[in-house]
């Protein structure tokens, strides 16, 4: 399903499209949106690298975090996509979990469209338990689970449970 444009006063066909690659800690947004860039020639963003050290130490350390610490970090990203998206498609990783940061972000960056990577619980746990160079711990699953409000239309609904390839492939015939 495909959202209908955005309104507002920088929205317009000058501007490239920006694909959120969105979903719970450890479904694939990077691995998915890297690679999903590369198939159509966008640039690649991690929303993951935009997050405040103190955000980043605060996951760390187990903690969720608070709506008050999201909004700093979503204003962040949306510069940096808006900035690229006047040159190039953007393609970006972001959790965006409810609908409140989905909206934020929409309200911010033209021509957005969501790719919601849905998974399983107990895939999530799988992967997040096999990973150990990030900095969000496994401990933290359950809230994402508990804060997640899946997307009601999305440019793309996407189940994990098969091979990147075929994500990519699903993905592109859309584009």
């Amino acid at each position: 399903m495909v959202w209908a444009p955005n309104a507002g006063p920088f929205r317009g066909a000058e501007m490239n499209c920006a694909y959120m690659v969105m979903g719970v800690s450890g479904c694939g947004k990077s691995t998915v949106g890297a690679a999903f860039a590369d198939r159509i020639g966008a640039v690649f963003l991690d929303g993951d690298d935009y997050h405040p050290q103190q955000n980043v130490d605060h996951m760390a350390a187990g903690h969720a975090l608070t709506d008050e610490m999201r909004w700093p970090w979503l204003d962040r990203l949306a510069a940096e996509v808006i900035v690229r998206q006047r040159d190039e498609t953007v393609v970006f990783a972001c959790s965006a979990l409810k609908r409140s940061y989905r909206m934020h972000l929409r309200d911010r960056i033209p021509r957005l469209e969501v790719v919601y990577l849905e998974a399983d619980r107990d895939l999530i746990a799988k992967r997040l338990g096999a990973r150990h160079d990030h900095f969000m711990p496994a401990s933290l699953l359950d809230s994402q689970f508990a804060t997640l409000e899946a997307p009601e239309t999305c440019f793309a609904r996407i189940d994990i449970g098969q091979p990147v390839t075929k994500i990519i492939d699903q993905l592109e015939r859309l584009v």
